[in-house]
């Protein structure tokens, strides 16, 4: 039990993690209640070059925030939903974690305003996580850890992101790809024997930092000359080359972690990358496409926080009393990648709302 460092048969370290005593017990999503249809709303390239970019993308709308929103709104107003729902005493969370990488401000940190927001103790941890596309099962790794090793009972975890306001709309590359998104996650401790736990792999490639990336508005480049560097800029070919070679490794380490098979897993939760490259894991791995939800048709690519959104709006066959085996998997900006193998108490609960106007902080 506890995070490790095994060598996998290929030769190459991998950092690991199997805890025990947490379970998820309510997942909350919400987007921005704009639509913005790819085919009929886009202005900035051609009918043609919109039809490929869409049957190649999968991504018909996006969900858009406006100036008014933020991802703490998204996450908020989804934290509030489950709180709520749960009906847990705000002096009973003891850790609220916000994972993005698209906050209000420099300083301070974004989770303290959604912990103002919820009314949290002042005996709460809050803290941010600067990860993008491999966040949640990183972020769902911190939280089991603060409730193994720290003895906390109760801990939101919030991944939120923007993309849809750092894309510049007249690049290809990606303007007809990213939506927006927040998450809450409520997670607390269980009986240590009561599963078999989460198990966890999470891997990191700095030399490819500059594949994803905002050159400009951090303090190595402040107030950039050229205001292009202010957006997103994507080397499409060597994030897609980084997918396809880390993924499936990815899946086969965590599913021999665990001593699982891969027709153990009811759903392989993958972040909404874009459709070309989910057909091409189901084809490569043999993977059941019922096993694969796909929601970016509607949603677009929220980065992280994609990957509770498939669970939400995934349609899971939730039939059963048992628990649901799920195998999350996060990848990209950093570049970084991620899994975590968990089970989805049949109880849970999976709510989905829309917010239509920003809050002030």
């Amino acid at each position: 039990m506890g995070v490790g460092v095994n060598l996998t048969k290929r030769g190459r370290f991998m950092a690991t993690a199997h805890i025990k005593g947490a379970k998820i017990s309510a997942i909350g999503t919400c987007v921005p209640s704009r639509r913005f249809d790819n085919l009929h709303d886009s202005v900035h390239f051609t009918p043609s070059e919109i039809r490929k970019v869409v049957a190649m993308a999968g991504v018909r709308q996006r969900r858009l925030a406006d100036d008014a929103i933020c991802s703490t709104d998204l996450c908020t107003a989804a934290a509030e939903k489950i709180i709520e729902k749960l009906d847990w005493p705000p002096e009973t969370i003891d850790a609220l974690i916000l994972v993005t990488q698209t906050p209000d401000y420099f300083l301070p940190s974004s989770a303290c305003l959604i912990h103002r927001r919820l009314n949290l103790s002042n005996q709460c941890a809050a803290f941010d996580v600067g990860l993008g596309c491999s966040g949640y099962p990183y972020g769902l790794w911190l939280a089991a850890m603060m409730i193994q090793a720290s003895g906390f009972k109760r801990v939101i975890l919030c991944h939120g992101e923007t993309p849809g306001r750092f894309t510049l709309q007249s690049d290809r590359s990606v303007a007809l790809l990213f939506g927006d998104a927040g998450s809450a996650t409520a997670i607390e401790a269980a009986a240590p024997d009561s599963s078999a736990g989460w198990f966890f792999a999470m891997h990191t490639d700095g030399n490819g930092y500059q594949d994803m990336i905002i050159e400009g508005g951090g303090f190595r480049n402040r107030f950039p000359e050229e205001p292009r560097k202010n957006y997103l800029h994507m080397n499409g070919a060597n994030i897609f080359n980084f997918t396809i070679k880390r993924v499936p490794p990815l899946i086969m380490d965590t599913l021999k972690l665990a001593g699982a098979s891969a027709d153990s897993i009811d759903y392989y939760i993958f972040h909404q990358s874009n459709q070309y490259i989910l057909r091409h894991f189901i084809r490569k791995l043999s993977l059941p496409e019922e096993r694969v939800p796909i929601v970016l048709e509607n949603y677009g690519n929220p980065g992280g926080p994609s990957v509770p959104l498939t669970i939400t709006r995934g349609e899971l066959n939730r039939s059963n009393t048992t628990a649901l085996k799920l195998m999350l998997l996060g990848y990209g900006v950093g570049l970084s990648w991620a899994s975590a193998l968990i089970e989805l108490p049949p109880e849970v609960l999976l709510e989905h709302l829309e917010l239509g106007n920003g809050r002030d902080i």
